[in-house]
């Protein structure tokens, strides 16, 4: 397995740890850490979208990083699994040359970029992180339920050998 496959396999799981807990925490949060709190998730995901888009050499769509709307916590769950998907997909399949070459895109506020495919998928594993932390620190009672978001922690429960 590839160093990226297992970075993007951790943000799958981590994904789908915070968005299980919140969907059983959802009821009990106060509205207004609630509402921010899918504001901040749909941002990463529709950032997750954006960098799909420029890995693919297509258009995104998206005026701005985040959405006008605001989604459920049930259709971002599926829309971000969704998405996590293809980025597995992606990776397990992508050659080294690839990784490698540098593509030229526009960032939503009309910005210039230029990254290679590698460090496109590094933003997007950091950015993503960075939220979820958001997420815990907004919403605790979400975040004391979830497993830790660190990849030792994944690694340790999707391979319990390396325990030994």
């Amino acid at each position: 397995m590839t160093l990226m496959s297992s970075l993007f396999r951790h943000k799958a799981w981590a994904n789908a740890q915070l968005f299980g807990c919140f969907a059983t925490q959802e009821r009990s949060v106060p509205e207004t850490e609630r509402h921010l709190a899918i504001r901040i998730l749909n941002h990463a995901y529709v950032v997750d979208r954006i960098f799909a888009a420029h890995l693919q050499g297509i258009a995104h769509g998206y005026a701005k990083p985040n959405t006008p709307e605001t989604p459920s916590l049930e259709q971002l769950s599926s829309s971000v699994r969704e998405t996590d998907r293809w980025y597995l997909d992606y990776v397990a399949q992508v050659s080294a040359d690839a990784l490698a070459e540098a593509i030229a895109f526009t960032f939503t506020d009309g910005s210039r970029g230029r990254m290679s495919r590698e460090e496109m998928l590094a933003h997007v594993i950091t950015h993503g992180s960075y939220h979820r932390g958001q997420v815990s620190r907004l919403v605790p009672s979400v975040a004391n339920e979830a497993p830790s978001d660190l990849l030792t922690g994944y690694l340790h429960q999707a391979e319990p050998a390396r325990r030994g």
